[in-house]
C-alpha cells in the first residue's frame, strides 16, 4: 500500500476538522489548505468525494464550510484510506476489495502471498483501529511533550 497525495491531503484535511473547536463552526476550504498546505483546487475535490461519502457536510455562503459528518471518533483512516486510494492491499491476491488472483502455482503456500498477506493484515489492523480522535489525541500529546521546558543539567541515559 502506499498512500497517494491523494489519500494523504485526506486524512490530513480530516484531523485538521477533528482537531477543529466546534464552537468555531465549519471550515472553509481556503482555511484548511492554509493550515495543512494543500492546493485548494486539488483540495475542494478530494472534499466533494469525503462528502458524498458521508463524512463530511458542507454549508454554503457566509459562514459556510465543511465540518464532519459523524463524531471523530466514527471516522477510521482505513475508511478514509479505502475511499480515496482503494485496497490496502499491497498485491491484488490478498485484497478483500479488489482481489485478483495471482500467477502462484498455489497461492495457498506462496511465500511472496502469504508474506504480503501479514503485510495487508498489519496495515488494515492499525487503520481500522485508528479514528480521527485517536489521532487528535495522540497530536495534543505529542504537542504537550514539545512545549515542555527541557529538563536542566545533565540528560540522563536510558537504562539497559
Amino acid at each position: 500500500m502506499k498512500l497517494s497525495k491523494r489519500g494523504e491531503y485526506g486524512v490530513k484535511a480530516l484531523i485538521d476538522l477533528a482537531s477543529r473547536d466546534p464552537a468555531r463552526g465549519a471550515a472553509t476550504v481556503k482555511e484548511i489548505a492554509a493550515h495543512q498546505k494543500i492546493p485548494v483546487k486539488f483540495l475542494e475535490q478530494i472534499l466533494l468525494a469525503l462528502k458524498n461519502a458521508g463524512l463530511l457536510r458542507s454549508r454554503p455562503g457566509a459562514g459556510g464550510g465543511y465540518a464532519l459528518a459523524k463524531p471523530p471518533g466514527q471516522i477510521t483512516l482505513g475508511q478514509v484510506v479505502r475511499l480515496l486510494d482503494g485496497p490496502l492491499a499491497p498485491i491484488p491476491c490478498v485484497s478483500k476489495s479488489a482481489y485478483q488472483p495471482c500467477v502462484c502455482p498455489d497461492e495457498n503456500t506462496c511465500g511472496l502471498r502469504l508474506t504480503m498477506l501479514d503485510v495487508r493484515n498489519a496495515i488494515a489492523d492499525i487503520l481500522d483501529n485508528t479514528t480521527l480522535a485517536d489521532v487528535t489525541q495522540r497530536v495534543e500529546q505529542a504537542q504537550q511533550r514539545a512545549s515542555r521546558p527541557a529538563p536542566r543539567g545533565r540528560p540522563r541515559r536510558p537504562a539497559h
